[in-house]
Parts: C-alpha cells; structure tokens; sequence
C-alpha cells in the first residue's frame, strides 16, 4: 500500500473541495490504486479567526506556509493560494526541499513555468498543473502524454468560462452584456470583480500554458495578444447569426508561415463548427495534431468539485508514477527557431460595425478611406433604423493585415457622422 503525505496551502473554495473528495474516496483509492492518501497540515491565513473541523482526518492546521514546506512528514505540497507571489516562493522553496508540488494556478504557470520546470527537474521532483487550464477536465496530460507522437499545427480553445456564459446568454436570450454578467454573477459564475475575466487575462494566462505544452514555446504573457468581450452587443450576435456565425471568445495559437501566432479575442467562427456548440460554463480546446487530427476535449470547467477533480487526479498521478520519472509536461527548453508573429502582422477577414449617421455620402467617406488602406470588402447591410438616431451599419472585409485594419478605423473614427467607436471582430477561418 502507498502513502502520500500531503501539505495543503490554500482552504478556499477549491481546497475545501480537495478535502471533501479524498474524505469520501479513501476506500476508493485504497482498493483501485492502492494508495492511502492523509492529509498532514493545512495552511490558510483564514485560520487567525476560524479553524474548522475537518471529519475523519488528524490535520494540523497553521497559518505558517513553513511549517508545511519544511514538514519532514510532507511528500507533496498542494498550491492552491493563486497569483504570483508569494505562490511563487512557497513552491520554490517546497521543491528545494525534496517535495513534488500540485498546482491549480495558471498564472502561476504562465509567467515562472519554465524556471519552475527547471528548479524541478534539478531536485529531481515534479509539478502537476492538470487544473490550471480546464480545471478538472483533463487537457494538460492529453497533450503532453496521450499525443506525445504528434506534432501540432494549432490550438483553439474555449477556455474562460465566465465569457463563454455571457456570450450564450446574449445569444440564446437576447440579452445586453450588462445583464448577461449580472446573471453570471448572480449564478456564482463570475466575480465581484470580473475584469480578469471578460478582459482576456484569465484565457492569456490559459494559452501561455498550452503554447508552451504544444509548441515547446515559452511566451512572456504580455506578448500575448489579448481583447476581451466587452465591446460586444447584442447587435453584432444578431448580425453574426443572421451570417450563419456566431462569436466565441478565443484562444488561438498556430503555425502560421513557419512562425507562431498567439492571440485572445472575440472571433466570429461558423455554427456548424464543434467550438460553436460549446455553451454555458463549459470549456473546450480543439487541437489540430499530426498525425491524429482534429481532437476536441470539452466539459465543465469552472466549479469547486471540477477543480478539485483534476487536483486529485495529480495526486493519483503522482502516487502511481515512478518517483524519478519526470512528467513530460515539465520540458523546460525553450524552440528557439520558432518566432512570434506580432498582431500587427496577422491576417484576417473582419467583421466591422459602425454607427453612423443617415446621411447621403456616410459609405462612400469609410469605404473611402478602407480603399486607400488596401481594405476590400465583401459585404455591406443596414438594419432598418429611426433616422432620429445613429444607425449600425455592417461590412465584412477581405483579408488584411491587423495594421492596416487598425490605422483605417482610427482615421474614420475621426469622421463627423460616426457617433461611437467602430466594433472590429476577427473571422477566423478554423482548420
């Protein structure tokens, strides 16, 4: 029978949920993998004022981070604190002392993962990530181990669940992004504070993860290209729908030209395509691998048990791995060769929508100015309107560069008859 000592930094949400799952599962781990799973000590600053009653275990509880790292009696060391420090230094420090690390922390990952890895592989340990990118659905293991013959030509993903809510619930309900992120808030599916969220960050981070498992490629977080769904009304879902699309926020990296794009953004993609099913708060990452390809995995990502879910399944990883076998998530080395093809330099067909005043000459002054960009375009359409009001009008481009997109609707943002800032949304063409 094995043992696993476990030290737990973090009683939160996903830490409690941790608890819960091995309290109930022990019989479980016991007859089918063989393994006793206790948890020594638990570290949570909450602790100053309550300290629970944890059923079933003999727990120390502490509000001292070291008193878990250094613990002789602790084999693995559970982050689940989130942000970048002092996560950061308590892993740090837990690897120098011998223990393996499990981590929920996607930002964590994203921004030290290839000194981490590194830091690792020196003390001869390992970090489990599987919850950092679609909390317990497992996506970081599939890449890393369950395609490790395969090369990958792009990743698109689905990877926020928050937006993904509030996008179908403009969508299916007609709602204004207002009161689609009241509603997630009010279902506990978005924060307080949700900018991390509908901003792009939360996906940012996801993708720094996933372009570092597929692509062998470490990219600084800030380099990634990242809008959020803010700008977003239920003018463009209905305009979209209407085109036979719909809009997703999405993480996108791919080989493009012997270079690597890396992007987050709202995209309109077809109904039919798979991605397009993905509602709610569930999460996907549909993977274009050779020679397998085109995988998808979905399910639901956000939730305390779904986090936990993928956590515990690092422990069961960890319990039935070789202890001096590296996890092949953790490669450090960095691909040299592939370089970064910046936003400016991408192409697209993109959807546009201006408001503008009804007046003789208003298409031919932004058509004006889109020409002298090199910008064609495909399609124009107009809603019926109130002449009182300014009116939305619609065009999808050709392809073009994002520069030239983007100097073209500066210069017409300056006219006179346009009465806010144009929506730009890129359509992506999905292999």
């Amino acid at each position: 029978m094995n043992k696993i000592n476990i030290g737990l930094l973090g009683y939160g949400i996903v830490g409690s949920g941790v608890i819960k799952m091995l309290g109930s599962r022990r019989a479980y781990f016991r007859e089918k993998y063989g393994v006793v799973f206790e948890v020594k000590a638990i570290c949570d600053l909450r602790f100053k004022d309550k300290r629970p009653l944890i059923p079933g275990m003999k727990t120390r509880l502490t509000t001292d981070a070291s008193e878990i790292i250094q613990a002789e009696d602790i084999d693995v060391v559970v982050e689940l604190i989130g942000g970048l420090h002092p996560a950061k230094e308590f892993v740090e420090a837990a690897l120098d002392q011998g223990k393996h690390v499990i981590t929920a922390n996607k930002a964590l990952i994203a921004h030290f993962g290839q000194a981490l890895f590194e830091r690792a592989q020196k003390n001869q340990r390992s970090i489990y990530f599987e919850t950092s990118v679609l909390a317990g659905v497992p996506v970081i293991r599939p890449i890393s181990e369950g395609l490790a013959g395969n090369t990958f030509n792009a990743i698109y993903g689905i990877v926020n669940g928050t937006c993904n809510f509030i996008l179908s619930e403009m969508t299916r309900n007609h709602l204004s992004f207002a009161d689609a992120l009241q509603l997630a808030q009010k279902n506990g599916f978005a924060e307080a504070d949700p900018t991390l969220d509908i901003s792009g960050g939360d996906s940012a981070h996801k993708l720094a993860v996933l372009t570092a498992l597929a692509f062998g490629k470490f990219l600084p977080v800030k380099q990634i290209y990242t809008e959020g769904i803010t700008d977003i009304s239920y003018d463009d879902i209905d305009h979209a729908e209407s085109l036979g699309l719909v809009i997703k926020l999405l993480t996108i990296a791919k080989k493009s030209g012997g270079d690597l794009e890396a992007r987050v953004h709202p995209t309109l993609i077809p109904k039919d395509h798979p991605l397009a099913l993905i509602n709610g708060v569930y999460n996907a990452v549909y993977l274009d691998a050779d020679p397998l390809g085109k995988v998808l995995i979905s399910g639901e990502g956000a939730g305390q048990m779904a986090a936990a879910s993928g956590v515990v399944s690092d422990l069961v990883n960890l319990a039935t791995r070789s202890a001096d076998r590296p996890l092949l998530c953790n490669l450090f080395d960095d691909d040299n060769t592939l370089k970064y093809r910046t936003i400016d330099a991408i192409e697209s067909k993109f959807y546009i929508r201006f408001m503008a005043m009804d007046q003789p000459g208003v298409l031919s002054k932004i058509t004006g100015i889109l020409g002298r960009h090199q910008i064609g375009i495909n399609s124009v359409a107009q809603k019926a309107h109130n002449k009182a009001q300014a009116v939305p009008v619609i065009m999808l481009t050709d392809y073009t560069t994002e520069k030239s997109l983007r100097v073209a609707l500066t210069q017409i943002r300056q006219l006179s008859v346009i009465k806010s800032k144009p929506v730009a949304i890129r359509m992506e063409k999905l292999q």
